[in-house]
């Protein structure tokens, strides 16, 4: 018996020292806190001795003790990295499978803008979905590239877009020989996955680079259960959000380049260099590499299970009901099974997230025309799903009245843009401030994307139209090209 018991006990340090997951920049901060010196730096704060006592006492005093900046006590820099800072940012490459790793502060944000400030000029063609973020948007703006627009499936019953069609994509570069990039977002804010490898065999063929926006799937790789992540289908360049799903702090994210990309990694370090704060929050830096670290290790895989079983098990219980129903795989198009989007009978999306809240203090990922998207993370128990799903059965058996739809306001911006003038151009021309009623025919001034899901409902240099108007009752003036 106490053989086996040593065995036992033997094999399990065997396999702590084999799962045992390399985490340099935490533990560069670990050994800066255990060694306090006499600061004469920023921030000033100084530790969170000069800072608000009751902001103190919320965060802690260890947090702040750890908000430093990079080039002191050897914890690296971010640009160039160096350090602790570059070997956490090698060991994410290991983790995804990239040739190289820039990790972001400013979110994938700032990862896109660095894209198309390094990758784009001003008159290059860029193939781009008509869901993608602002911040693809803003960045060719920058730039002064010009997107071609692909139009994702329309997913009409549940308010939403779908995925892409590769032969849309190849039929764009046919006619246009002048693309520079085709840059698409995958999955979509609700989880719709298009077909990545068949997309990538076009750009191949055509020998433009493909971007993938997979801010929303950082879990993929890390899960055989989940969609194929991006780099392994292909794409030369993909952004990761860590903070939305994979555990870091907020605004934390990471670039990475390709193993087979033709892509220079230093043409986009560059931009970054520009782009990024001089004084990068060591805190966030730690939350990049203690995700992946999480990511990696027997604790994170359980978490992942956890989480595709808690979003299985709300399914099953959606399809028990007679009035809510859920968007699930099928129909020419998959799904992250992560991402529940649910939507009831007779009730908009956004009078259902009202009576989750007010009734049942249950706060939903958002709320669109049609339905409301959940979320199934890392870091959810088991419970918070049985009580979510005993709510929803309530719904589904109870009279609510919808009252949203009186308001006459639209939320998914399904439009295709008409753009009569250079994103660029546009947003550097003479403007002026006019009332809505007045702005339909002229040529919008501004980017209008209201967050989430950060969908353009306007950009500079598009023709303002009445289909526009639902999606602008909260807006008075509109900002418009002068003359």
């Amino acid at each position: 018996m106490i053989l086996l018991m040593y065995i036992f006990a033997m094999r399990k340090t065997k396999n702590k020292k084999l799962t045992e997951i390399h985490a340099p920049i935490v533990e560069a901060l670990k050994k800066y806190y255990k060694n306090p010196s006499v600061q004469f730096h920023i921030p000033g704060h100084t530790k969170g001795l000069g800072t608000l006592p009751d902001f103190r006492n919320l965060i802690g005093k260890k947090a702040l003790s750890l908000d430093t900046t990079d080039e002191f006590d050897n914890l690296g820099t971010l640009n160039p990295a160096t350090g602790p800072i570059k070997e956490a940012q090698e060991l994410a490459a290991q983790a995804f499978g990239a040739k190289e790793t820039f990790f972001l502060l400013n979110g994938s944000t700032i990862g896109n803008l660095a894209i198309a400030m390094g990758l784009t000029k001003k008159g290059q063609k860029v193939v781009v979905n008509r869901n993608c973020h602002r911040s693809v948007l803003t960045g060719l703006i920058i730039s002064g590239a010009d997107p071609l627009w692909i139009i994702p499936e329309k997913l009409n019953d549940w308010g939403l877009w779908g995925n892409i069609n590769p032969q849309d994509i190849e039929k764009l570069l046919k006619e246009n020989d002048d693309v520079s990039l085709v840059w698409i977002t995958n999955p979509t804010y609700e989880g719709v996955v298009s077909d990545i490898k068949s997309i990538s065999e076009v750009c191949k063929k055509y020998d433009v680079p493909l971007i993938v926006d997979e801010a929303h799937g950082c879990l993929w790789n890390f899960h055989d259960k989940l969609p194929q992540t991006s780099l392994k289908c292909g794409a030369d360049i993909v952004v990761h959000s860590l903070h939305k799903t994979g555990g870091s702090m907020s605004q934390s994210s990471m670039l990475h380049i390709s193993k087979d990309s033709k892509i220079d990694p230093s043409d986009v370090e560059r931009s970054l260099m520009l782009l990024h704060t001089t004084s990068p929050s060591l805190l966030l830096l730690g939350s990049l590499d203690a995700s992946r670290a999480n990511l990696q290790s027997d604790r994170g895989q359980n978490q992942i299970n956890k989480a595709i079983s808690n979003a299985k098990y709300l399914r099953s219980e959606i399809d028990k009901m007679e009035h809510i129903h859920q968007l699930k795989s099928g129909f020419g198009f998959m799904t992250d099974v992560t991402k529940i989007f649910i939507k009831a009978d007779g009730l908009s999306g956004k009078r259902l997230e009202s009576i989750l809240e007010i009734d049942f203090g249950i706060e939903v990922e958002s709320a669109s025309d049609e339905g409301i998207l959940i979320l199934s993370n890392i870091g959810n128990k088991k419970s918070d799903f049985q009580y979510l799903a005993q709510c929803l059965h309530k719904i589904d058996t109870h009279n609510y009245k919808d009252i949203y739809y009186l308001e006459n306001k639209k939320h998914m911006p399904m439009l295709t843009p008409i753009i009569k003038k250079n994103l660029r151009d546009a947003y550097f021309s003479k403007k002026e401030i006019i009332p809505k009623s007045e702005a339909v025919g002229r040529l919008s001034g501004e980017v209008v994307a209201e967050c989430p899901p950060g969908i353009s409902i306007l950009l500079p240099g598009e023709l303002i139209t009445e289909a526009h108007l639902p999606y602008l009752t909260d807006y008075d003036t509109i900002e418009v090209i002068k003359g």
